[in-house]
């Protein structure tokens, strides 16, 4: 039985991929201390005896931490990812703790991934492409980042963890990957999660008003989990992304009032659409070039938005 390491693994994308690990018979260590992670997440995983949580920082995780004798495989997707202010797990109201996640944390696990000689996948961000000059953006593309704006917590963290994981292939050889995850979506969004179709989704549900920034012309391509997952692990697994940087998403561009209008028809709501300014270093487009992961992996999207987003909405009305 293989071995694999899911920091952040209480999150959204994280559960995810800890439930599909779990089918493909891997022995799963989820880390995660529980910021934004949520146990709701993975109580399901808790019967299951190849699954081990440890609550833990990973700023503060060793290997001493693990009783494995091998670690196959390490995932780092622990961060805070909404950029949100208003949502209580937002990196805007825990700046210091995203930074550190991406930097010192990469820095933990690259060292565990070292001592164990894992396999090693660095979940970054469509955001290290800022508000782009470009589109669709492609992994040869540097960005166009605001420094020291209120994103750049986030922004700037993924930037940093990028370069150390580089470092260490460079100078120690290490088997890693970067993935540059663009907006995902589905069952385990949070509804408090702030990020756009969580909102939608929930204000629609509610009969509350859809908030839109700025004039809703900012484009957002968003991915089913489902999708994202199996990319994840065709990203690990395949021997030709060793030092490689991959854009996951889908090429499917809508704006967001597309969106917001989509999601309205969908719940049968009656909700107003409401504009509010558009929030500082707004991304004006993100749509990724896909054609690097459809060479290496042989992969794309297959779950229609019409099928994602129904699936989704059914998460939500089971809220209370």
């Amino acid at each position: 039985m293989q071995t694999a390491l899911v920091a952040g693994g209480a999150g959204f994308i994280g559960s995810h991929l800890c439930e599909k690990l779990l089918k493909d018979n891997f022995h799963v260590i989820c880390v995660d201390n529980l910021i934004t992670g949520d146990k709701s997440n993975i109580n399901i995983f808790n019967s299951n005896p190849s699954f081990t949580f440890i609550e833990k920082d990973i700023t503060q995780i060793e290997k001493k931490d693990l009783s494995e004798e091998k670690m196959d495989f390490i995932f780092h997707l622990a961060s805070p990812a909404s950029p949100n202010k208003n949502s209580p797990r937002s990196y805007i109201n825990f700046p210091v703790e995203t930074l550190l996640a991406n930097s010192l944390g990469t820095y933990r696990l690259l060292e565990i991934s070292k001592s164990y000689g894992s396999k090693f996948l660095y979940a970054s961000s469509s955001e290290v492409y800022g508000d782009p000059d470009v589109s669709p953006q492609g992994e040869d593309y540097f960005g166009n980042v605001n420094p020291v704006g209120m994103r750049s917590v986030y922004d700037e963290g993924k930037r940093f963890g990028e370069a150390i994981v580089m470092a260490y292939f460079r100078k120690y050889d290490l088997d890693v990957r970067i993935i540059r995850i663009f907006n995902t979506y589905g069952p385990r969004l949070r509804p408090d999660d702030g990020r756009v179709i969580s909102n939608f989704i929930n204000q629609a549900i509610k009969g509350e008003p859809l908030t839109v920034y700025g004039q809703g012309k900012q484009t957002r391509s968003i991915c089913f989990i489902d999708d994202l997952v199996e990319a994840l692990l065709l990203a690990i697994t395949t021997d030709n992304t060793r030092g490689e940087v991959l854009n996951l998403g889908s090429p499917d561009e809508r704006s967001i009032l597309e969106l917001a209008n989509i999601i309205k028809k969908m719940t049968g709501s009656s909700s107003d659409i409401v504009f509010e300014p558009l929030p500082e270093d707004d991304p004006m487009k993100r749509k990724p070039d896909i054609s690097k992961a459809k060479r290496l992996l042989g992969w794309e999207p297959k779950v229609s938005i019409d099928q994602g987003l129904k699936e989704t909405i059914e998460y939500f009305r089971g809220f209370k």
